[in-house]
């Protein structure tokens, strides 16, 4: 999934620190065959152990953040970036035998089941905040019983509104997934498409999860009425909407539930998201099996799930906390107003489906 919020976030890669001190040579005097002393840093202390944590292009974590968690636990973060969450969860499936890191983060809801059924994840040990069990995905875990992935975070993707075109045009905005289809929005709407993007496939979930099979015919009349479909979720609100970035023409896009909180202006916000159009997202981390630093990978697991973490995570990757202990930015506590029954598909139907649904929706928008 390729996390795209309502700010566009730049991919941030932390390379790991390169290790520049030389092996000691043995002494001429060694006849014992000793093994090489441990690498040291210039001071000549211990290097600091490195852990690989692999991730979604859009990570990003304060600097600080990150500087105090290796200095804690005397580790070097390496963050390697693997494309939309989709892309991860395929690299990570592929390379099961042979971990391309210690750790991976953000495999969402509607790829994780497939990592887990591949056996990507060894077991945690973690201790999760408070209201983090709300988010548990269900089946997560080993032929032991033992929980392989750790809720982190959580978001809804919604249809957004854009209220400011609305009102200057004299027209009611639309407020469910029907409203759509109805040719007073005529090439009003832009979405990313399901085939290419994260949210855009959580759209289509939550048309499966409102029609169930007739899901197909919405599709149809969707598409009659104009929906315009990019590839991804920048060009659909930064480009297209008419409270994005650009001299967009479309006031009705699909984001997400936090999405208004960025479009405040004064003491409003220009937008809104339709909550009865959203689809539930959260996003897990995991100790990946056959790591080469399986200690160091659950305490990057653990520290995600750590206060400090949890806090900075809207303000940084644009989602709430599951951590409901942490207390929202004030802009994201009156504006950033989440759904309370958001639409879900089981993920193992999702995990035995995927395929033949996006088939389908593919076959439908190249008709």
């Amino acid at each position: 999934m390729q996390r795209m919020r309502p700010s566009v976030a730049a991919t941030r890669r932390l390379s790991a620190v390169a290790l520049t001190a030389s092996l000691a040579l043995l002494g001429a005097c060694s006849t014992m065959g000793e093994d090489d002393p441990p690498e040291t840093t210039p001071e000549g202390s211990p290097a600091p152990e490195r852990v690989v944590l692999v991730t979604h292009d859009s990570f990003a974590l304060p600097k600080k953040l990150i500087r105090a968690f290796e200095a804690e636990h005397g580790l070097t973060l390496e963050v390697r970036a693997s494309g939309d969450a989709g892309t991860l969860t395929n690299k990570l499936v592929l390379t099961q035998d042979n971990p391309t890191g210690d750790v991976a983060f953000g495999i969402d809801n509607t790829f994780a089941s497939r990592a887990v059924e591949a056996d990507v994840f060894a077991a945690l040990d973690v201790q999760p905040p408070s209201g983090a069990e709300r988010f548990v995905l269900p089946g997560a875990t080993n032929d032991d019983g033992d929980p392989v992935l750790a809720p982190v975070d959580q978001a809804n993707v919604c249809v957004n509104v854009d209220d400011t075109w609305f009102e200057r045009e004299g027209l009611a905005p639309p407020e469910t997934l029907e409203d759509l289809a109805d040719p007073a929005y005529e090439g009003l709407f832009v979405t990313p498409g399901a085939t290419t993007s994260s949210p855009g496939m959580a759209f289509l979930l939550a048309t499966i999860a409102e029609y169930g099979e007739e899901w197909p015919d919405y599709w149809e009349r969707l598409l009659a009425n104009g929906v315009k479909i990019t590839d991804g979720w920048s060009d659909a609100y930064q480009v297209d909407f008419t409270q994005g970035g650009g001299k967009g023409d479309r006031p009705i896009v699909l984001s997400y539930d936090s999405s208004p909180a960025f479009t405040v202006d004064g003491d409003q916000t220009t937008t809104s998201a339709l909550l009865d159009t959203c689809f539930a997202q959260v996003e897990y981390a995991g100790v990946l099996s056959g790591a080469e630093n399986p200690d160091g990978a659950q305490q990057v697991v653990q520290w995600l799930l750590d206060e400090d973490v949890q806090a900075a995570l809207p303000t940084s990757m644009y989602v709430f906390p599951v951590d409901s202990g942490v207390e929202l930015p004030e802009d994201w506590a009156r504006f950033a107003e989440q759904p309370s029954d958001p639409a879900t598909v089981d993920p193992e139907e999702i995990t035995e489906r995927r395929d033949e649904w996006l088939r389908e929706w593919s076959d439908l928008i190249t008709r």
